[in-house]
């Protein structure tokens, strides 16, 4: 019988057992938290076992499970992990016993947010078996300081003042009412999660580049949390007691997702997800998002879904092991396929059709590089980290419209226009995706076949966010990208942007590295951009002639 009793139940006695087991059959009035007589038989019983003892109620006044404990705390039965909603209760209510006259834990009020609980409350058994006083907790409504529950006691059942059906109701009807409204277009109320084993100051500015990340996809922040450690957590990545901080945090502003700034593996997404049921991206996710969000071409649509597939397919398991759902038909009897075999095979095979189909368009540019190369039109190539003003310079160069925005990974597909020179002749200068840190290997590898452009240019322009104090870590970000390309023997002038925005770092940055300081807002330095470009290109014997200056158009 014994089954129908939850928790600590070892060693009890059969008379105890029985004793318990009669509690599913009391009834509460529904105005009630507890009727007297249920709160004594729980003290009397819970001082002679020595042990905490708990039911839980539904609004119909049912006791629906009863706990028992041992003589500090109990720990709820699966009642069901996912939310009822924003604005709605778990139709449920706890009350359990005290052996010590103590206030509700954290353990008690961690169960009422996590399980949206109705109330929970705990009656001090006294030593001789009656009810003692009683603390009562409640969810509070949506609200700006982020507090959580309402907290009251009083020294007896008698002295409660506390109508279970008017106050639940009228709770929840405040709830809804206050309830976080999701702006349009927004793509999720996120709190942003980084954890760091040493350096605070990189995770903080790694943390601040996730903020950006999420602003470019829509994603609205309520809360960033940092966490450091000894050692990651292998499967919560930040351990469970601040997983579950985290989601009593995210019942309090209203989260909808949690954005991990590390890179999760398919088992620690799986858990957090069955820890939260909160929607969890990491960091590559999110910058596919970003990709897939802002891909026009064909070639670059073609690229992020290669890069998706093969991000998804390691991730793909099966809650079934069992070979249940099976292939059939002539040839195909037997043990056949399971259907995550199935759906594996498949992806894989969307897979090489992409890639075959990148290879080819692929090929179609490397046929037309070499139509271009036989004009003899030099080429520069603008690269440089995300959002350091490379499309900016790229339209005040040309006198262009190319889509600039304040965002991460404005530009995807390559841009190409023509820069004239006197006597007709011309540059081709092509703006390219920015880099990041932490590019996604698969993302990387998937636009390898736009990036190849850089290799057939005479001239890499890169571009340097000096007003970003992170200058010099993201300059290196790019490079270390760039040395995976067969450009390592390209000439490259390091350009120094946004001179308007921190002029002294500009300049004692471009003396530094040898580099031009320049504003692509007000065109400060452009004339001697435009030299040393010059003086580069007629070293490696292009076009440029002794005396001729590069023109570049000018506002109309």
């Amino acid at each position: 019988m014994r089954e129908d009793l939850s928790g600590n139940t070892a060693g009890l006695k059969a008379s105890h057992s029985k004793r318990l087991l009669a509690t599913r059959r009391r009834r509460v009035q529904q105005r009630e938290l507890v009727s007297p007589e249920l709160a004594r038989h729980l003290t009397e019983l819970s001082r002679e076992i020595g042990r905490q003892l708990g039911v839980l109620i539904n609004r119909r006044g049912e006791v629906e499970h009863v706990i028992v404990g041992d003589a500090r705390q109990l720990v709820l039965p699966d009642v069901g992990r996912a939310r009822a909603g924003h604005a709605r209760l778990r139709g449920l209510r706890l009350v359990h016993t005290h052996l010590k006259d103590e206030p509700l834990t954290r353990d008690d009020l961690t169960d009422l947010v996590l399980l949206r609980l109705d109330a929970v409350a705990a009656i001090v058994a006294r030593e001789d078996g009656l009810p003692g006083k009683v603390y009562v907790a409640t969810l509070m409504p949506w609200n700006t300081s982020g507090d959580l529950y309402n907290l009251s006691e009083a020294p007896s059942l008698y002295e409660l003042d506390f109508d279970a059906q008017a106050q639940i109701a009228a709770l929840e009807q405040e709830m809804a009412r206050v309830a976080p409204v999701r702006a349009v277009g927004v793509a999720g109320r996120a709190i942003l999660v980084g954890v760091h084993t040493g350096d605070r100051t990189a995770a903080e500015a790694s943390l601040q580049e996730l903020q950006e990340l999420a602003r470019t996809a829509d994603v609205q922040v309520l809360d960033v949390v940092l966490q450091g450690r000894r050692e990651i957590d292998p499967r919560t990545l930040i351990g469970e007691g601040k997983l579950e901080e985290i989601l009593v945090r995210s019942m309090a502003v209203g989260a909808d997702l949690l954005v991990f700034d590390r890179d999760l593996t398919p088992s620690q997404a799986r858990h957090i997800g069955e820890a939260t049921s909160l929607r969890i991206l990491d960091r590559t996710q999110l910058i596919l998002d970003i990709f897939a969000q802002r891909a026009q071409s064909a070639d670059g649509k073609l690229q992020v879904t290669l890069a998706q597939l093969k991000y998804l397919l390691p991730r793909l398991v099966g809650r079934d092991e069992s070979l249940s759902r099976l292939a059939g038909g002539i040839g195909g009897r037997g043990p056949g396929e399971t259907k995550l075999e199935i759906d594996r095979r498949r992806v894989r095979e969307r897979i090489s059709a992409l890639e075959s189909r990148i290879d080819q368009l692929s090929g179609d540019r490397a046929t037309r590089r070499r139509q271009r190369n036989r004009t003899g039109v030099p080429v520069i190539s603008i690269v440089g980290y995300t959002n350091a003003g490379k499309s900016t310079l790229l339209n005040a160069l040309t006198d262009s419209t190319v889509l600039a925005e304040n965002k991460l990974f404005a530009t995807l597909d390559p841009t190409s226009r023509r820069l004239r020179f006197p006597r007709d002749r011309e540059v081709i200068i092509t703006d390219t995706v920015g880099f990041i840190r932490g590019l996604p290997k698969d993302l990387f590898a998937a636009f390898r076949a736009t990036l190849e452009e850089l290799e057939e240019a005479d001239l890499l322009l890169h571009v340097i966010d000096a007003s970003d104090p992170r200058h010099d870590e993201q300059a290196e970000a790019v490079e270390r990208l760039l040395s995976e390309l067969a450009v390592r023997d390209t000439p490259r002038l390091l350009v120094f942007n946004k001179a308007d925005r921190a002029p002294d770092a500009a300049s004692a940055l471009a003396v530094r590295d040898d580099g031009v300081a320049v504003s692509s807002v007000t065109r400060q330095g452009f004339p001697e951009l435009l030299a040393r470009c010059e003086e580069i290109l007629w070293k490696r014997g292009k076009v440029l002639a002794p005396g001729e200056q590069l023109q570049f158009a000018r506002p109309r």
